[in-house]
């Protein structure tokens, strides 16, 4: 694409992310804030809150939309789910989101070290949320399962884009695996908020976003989020198109009549961007 559209021209955040920053490296701690490259950490770290990324920083998948490094796993740091429950007391969050690489080397692919972070956050600070943006763990209800045994309030799979372009975007995940992982979610525990997310100016058609929309829907889903695609580097999946603030809203609006609790949608909107209000929308409409 040519010129940056001015709707995505911000403004540098006036307070500092210093701090949470030093909390991070204290902990030794990665973030899919710096490791996806995120259009949106200098503001959320401003705020004193990060997406904790745990399980290493190199992911044993390839999708052509993601900065993260690829190749072998890392060896699983047992520590980890203390450091996050430490960092998160420290930033003083009551909400936190906990996202990871793919761990396909992994026999569980990770899910044991999900449930571990849960329940560390847990015992660390009172009252806590705890939100699971996880991979799809090739859709063993055992894994997922697991994840969900330690009582996550939000569980959140991605989607990421259209049917038509899933090969293109994300290789190794399938359209229909994904939708059952928030299926499956819905299905046995009832009481967790099912959550998911597509980037938009990939090449996708407004029908296609509304039947993927519809399908997510059909599959559980509660609460949606939409943003702009903007490719990382220029290795990364080419940008077809800029979508304006009007269009996002204007499919938000059509979205939410299929029964959604919450559809957040705009250019710089990503599945974690203001996770905790997303959440208390969400949770406000479910007990109205």
């Amino acid at each position: 694409m040519t010129r940056f559209p001015k709707w995505l021209r911000r403004s540098i955040p006036e307070t500092t992310s210093r701090q949470t920053r030093t909390i991070l490296e204290k902990h030794q701690l990665n973030t899919v804030c710096e490791s996806a490259l995120c259009p949106n950490r200098s503001e959320c770290w401003s705020r004193r809150t990060a997406t904790f990324m745990i399980l290493g920083n190199t992911c044993t998948r390839r999708c052509g939309f993601c900065a993260i490094e690829t190749g072998r796993g890392e060896e699983v740091a047992s520590d980890e789910p203390q450091r996050v429950a430490e960092a998160a007391w420290e930033l003083g969050l009551q909400y936190v989101v906990v996202t990871s690489v793919a761990r396909d080397d992994l026999r569980d692919e990770g899910a044991e070290h999900f449930y571990q972070c849960v329940k560390a956050l847990k015992e660390k600070i009172d009252g806590v949320e705890v939100e699971v943006l996880t991979p799809d763990f090739h859709g063993r209800e055992e894994l997922i399962g697991r994840v969900c045994e330690a009582g996550p309030r939000v569980y959140n799979h991605n989607l990421e884009t259209v049917s038509r372009l899933q090969r293109l975007v994300r290789p190794q995940a399938q359209y229909e695996r994904s939708l059952q992982v928030i299926r499956q979610v819905k299905e046995n525990f009832p009481e967790i908020l099912t959550k998911s997310g597509m980037m938009l100016g990939l090449g996708e058609t407004e029908e296609e976003v509304l039947r993927a929309a519809s399908d997510l829907a059909e599959a559980g889903c509660e609460i949606l989020t939409l943003g702009q695609y903007l490719p990382p580097s220029e290795n990364h999946l080419r940008l077809a198109e800029y979508i304006s603030p009007e269009v996002f809203s204007g499919l938000a609006d059509k979205i939410r009549q299929f029964g959604f609790r919450e559809v957040y949608a705009g250019p710089y909107v990503r599945s974690s961007y203001h996770a905790a209000e997303t959440f208390q929308t969400a949770e406000n409409i479910r007990r109205s």
